[in-house]
């Protein structure tokens, strides 16, 4: 029976799946998703620039997630790419909103709009060509939800950094909580193999 590779036995790939696999880390991306989505909630009279702080540290965390993603599922070849190309659009939206902190509350929602939508479409593709992909359904609701508020934010423009505060706030909120039942599906899937597999031993 085969073991799975411990970080200082593996190569950066193995390393990243082991990781990766861990439900404990999409349940840790969740908790921080939703904790950013509620001080959102909790201070939307601050100003666009703390706005743009927080929703670009939370862009470049996101980033890393999805990266490490890419690597965890047996997908084809095609799919990593796409989940490369979605933590890569990740990071470059968090960058610019870090970088553009004094711009105005239209730039960002031009930024989180683009990112929502663009990002959503990856997603959902992923959910529906991976058919072995855990979480499959969440995933591609996820997706759809995504492109839903991406398609709101750009039909209409965002004139005040409170509105656009409370609207990414929730959008944080609900996606942390999305997360963190996809830390549950993962979870529940992991002890189902290894119930297998120690049955099948």
């Amino acid at each position: 029976m085969t073991t799975a590779p411990t970080p200082d036995q593996a190569d950066p790939q193995d390393w990243l799946a082991v990781v990766g696999r861990s439900w404990s880390w999409t349940l840790g991306f969740g908790v921080l998703t939703a904790v950013a989505g509620i001080l959102m909630l909790s201070w939307p009279e601050e100003t666009a620039r703390v706005v743009a702080v927080i929703i670009g540290l939370q862009l470049l965390v996101a980033g890393v997630v999805r990266f490490v993603t890419a690597f965890t599922h047996d997908t084809s070849g095609g799919a990593r790419v796409l989940y490369v190309l979605l933590a890569l659009l990740s990071v470059l939206a968090g960058v610019l909103c870090l970088r553009h902190q004094l711009q105005t509350v239209g730039f960002l929602a031009l930024v989180v709009g683009a990112y929502w939508l663009l990002g959503g479409i990856l997603a959902l593709y992923v959910a529906i060509a991976g058919r072995g992909l855990p979480g499959r359904g969440l995933a591609g609701f996820l997706g759809a939800l995504g492109i839903l508020a991406g398609i709101v934010v750009l039909s209409y423009p965002v004139e005040s950094a409170v509105a656009l505060a409370r609207l990414i706030g929730l959008w944080l909120l609900l996606l942390g909580l999305f997360e963190a039942g996809s830390a549950l599906v993962l979870r529940h899937a992991a002890r189902s193999a290894s119930r297998a597999g120690a049955a099948a031993g």
